[in-house]
């Protein structure tokens, strides 16, 4: 996806509950890219605009998978002591 394709993206799937300003999306996307966690290519857009497209590389799929498993360890410690306070 390009960048504004992948906010959109972000928006919905939240159902609005993540908004991802361009000034900090960017930004982000660049320092993925520079991490190696992602790779870009120019393109044109639906509306036949230039815009860069990103993918995740093989180390971001990688890593994508260990922050996921972190993820859900911290979230489901974090709905224990919530539970606890019920």
């Amino acid at each position: 996806m390009h960048g504004w394709a992948i906010g959109e993206r972000i928006r919905q799937v939240s159902r609005d509950a993540v908004l991802v300003p361009q000034g900090s999306l960017y930004p982000a996307l660049h320092r993925l890219e520079r991490r190696g966690w992602i790779v870009a290519e120019w393109g044109a857009s639906e509306s036949n605009r230039k815009a860069k497209f990103y993918e995740l590389s093989a180390a971001g799929k990688k890593h994508l998978a260990h922050e996921s498993k972190a993820w859900s360890k911290i979230s489901a410690a974090i709905t224990l002591v919530m539970d606890m306070t019920a």
